[in-house]
């Protein structure tokens, strides 16, 4: 039984705060094992084909897309960055809870369906459809890759902070041999399974994942015997004698009180803004989200698959409330700021109290599906969009066989595997949730503006999308480059430099409307594309989901 007044005698995160070692790794491999001949003998049903290969054909029901998405959607970040937010900074940590899931609702309201009913495999099928093929998918490509490989990076590094939390791996060589591992099992999972495989994979961590978090809930209030007031307490005990309050000049009472984060100066509270704008409307633009809803056969099935997905993600961000104060009443600020992985460590570490070593080893083990489940994901989606929209339609020009295209995205994931292994150790020492906000920042940037404009404005032409692709990408990356978030701070990707000329952490109050803004003005000043016919037609499928088949190209 969990002790209500646990104080945490240990100050530091020695071998056994890890469990232990042998068994982690046991139950660690089972997972990875049984998640992977799901996958292999998923693949061998039929992933030859682009459909099969992008979408598993569209076969899904409501329901199992439901799960998938709830699986896409639920990463490292949302169990492993939230819980060690809420664990070290209380209420300015839930505010990412808060904001992942208003975004969801924001895509489910603006762009879900209407995305599903016009394209067909990429989000640049929809961007494209009513403008010139060749300069808009280019521009979705490029943007594409950019948000896939700074989400790629979130989950890599949570990956890497997992298992050596679980393996007590404090060298910084051996967590980056555990992040090219991570990153060789992701390229074979989506090499074998395609998106049926990744699929399946991504409905049962979803369910193993929620299942975990509701255990690790009940375990929470069992031990303060129902009253969260006195889970509060408890939390608050822990931090009034930690060196890492004392260190922060902060008071015990500060983690039930905003500002704890994201208080005191304007730039602070400014670059909450910036960060709560990357939130809610990141979603709308994240390509691995929007592409599930092309995986189910019909416009009904979509919605039913939502309502499934809001259930599952609505109720796993509520209790992240409770896994934050718990891990910060039986954990505490000060061995979870000592274990490896920083911040990341606080859900496992939790996991261990509540349950010991096995238990911590299973809820380890979901969590690092989850991490496999989502990078598959990602890697399927910037793979489709290299196969579909630079090959097939810019250097082939629509001339390709489906085993060319095919061919061309399977080398794209191990390109992109080498790439997020390497930008995936530097960012090891990041919180995942906040490397998560900045893939948000680049979506919102760069794909939201101009789907929205493409969806809802009738003028809108081919200039106004380049421009704003462009113009959102760019100035996100630029910006992320120079804040304190890569450079100038203990916790900056590249600590012992500090080129941060940009005050903010997250660059959404500056890029979103950059991206606007320059959608606009090159519309206006563009010629117009000359395509009424098919702005007509986008208008009445996307609204209506009448016609199945893409548009002619142009």
């Amino acid at each position: 039984m969990i002790s209500t007044n646990f104080l945490a005698a240990e100050g530091t995160a020695d071998a056994a705060a890890a469990g232990n070692p042998i068994l982690n790794i046991i139950v660690f491999v089972a997972f990875i094992v049984g998640t992977m001949l799901i996958v292999t003998r998923v693949g061998k049903s039929g992933n030859k084909g682009a459909s099969d290969f992008y979408t598993g054909g569209a076969q899904f029901s409501g329901t199992q897309n439901g799960l998938a998405i709830a699986g896409d959607y639920l990463s490292a970040a949302s169990f492993l960055g939230i819980v060690g937010a809420i664990a070290l900074t209380g209420y300015d940590g839930f505010l990412y809870s808060i904001g992942f899931f208003v975004a969801w609702l924001v895509a489910l309201l603006l762009v879900a369906e209407p995305l599903r009913n016009v394209g067909k495999f990429t989000m640049a099928d929809v961007l494209s459809f009513r403008l010139k093929q060749i300069p808009v998918r280019t521009a979705a490509a490029i943007s594409t890759l950019a948000v896939t490989l700074f989400y790629l990076i979130a989950q890599m590094a949570g990956a890497g902070s997992l298992v050596a939390v679980l393996l007590n791996i404090h060298d910084k060589t051996q967590q980056s041999i555990v992040v090219g591992v991570v990153g060789i099992i992701m390229v074979a999972y989506v090499l074998i399974g395609g998106m049926k495989g990744t699929t399946y994979v991504q409905m049962i961590k979803a369910v193993l994942l929620v299942g975990a978090v509701i255990i690790m809930t009940l375990l929470i209030f069992f031990g303060v015997k129902g009253n969260f007031s006195q889970l509060l307490q408890n939390a608050m005990d822990m931090h009034a004698g930690s060196a890492y309050m004392a260190e922060k000049g902060y008071q015990a009472k500060d983690i039930l009180e905003p500002g704890l984060k994201y208080g005191g100066s304007f730039t602070k509270q400014l670059d909450f803004v910036s960060l709560g704008l990357a939130l809610v409307l990141g979603v709308a633009g994240l390509p691995h989200v929007l592409m599930r809803f092309y995986t189910v056969p019909t416009a009904k099935e979509a919605r039913k698959s939502v309502t499934w997905a809001i259930i599952l993600i609505g109720g796993f961000y509520l209790l992240t409330l409770v896994l934050g104060y718990g891990a910060a009443a039986l954990v505490g600020p000060d061995r979870i700021n000592a274990a490896p992985g920083g911040a990341n460590a606080a859900a496992p570490l939790l996991a261990f109290e509540l349950g010991g070593s096995i238990f911590m080893a299973v809820v380890s083990a979901v969590a690092f599906a989850t991490v496999l489940a989502v990078v598959a994901g990602l890697a399927i989606t910037a793979s489709a969009s290299v196969g579909q929209d630079l090959y097939q339609a810019v250097i082939r020009k629509g001339q390709a066989t489906e085993a060319e295209q095919v061919r061309v995205s399977r080398i794209t994931v191990i390109v992109l595997g080498v790439a997020s292994i390497i930008l995936g150790i530097l960012a090891m020492g990041q919180n995942v949730a906040f490397l998560v906000s900045l893939a948000f920042a680049v979506a919102a940037s760069a794909n939201v503006p101009t789907i929205l404009m493409s969806l809802f404005w009738k003028r809108f032409n081919t200039a106004g999308a380049v421009a704003s692709m462009y113009t959102g990408v760019i100035s996100s990356l630029v910006l992320i480059v120079f804040s304190p978030a890569v450079s100038g701070s203990k916790t900056s990707m590249i600590p012992s430099a500090d080129f941060a000329l940009f005050p903010l952490s997250s660059p959404g109050i500056v890029s979103i409307p950059l991206a606007f803004l320059a959608g606009i003005i090159a519309t206006y000043i563009g010629k117009p594309d000359n395509f009424e016919d098919l702005a007509a037609e986008m208008e009445v499928r996307s609204l209506t989901g009448v016609g199945t088949e893409a548009a002619v190209d142009h």
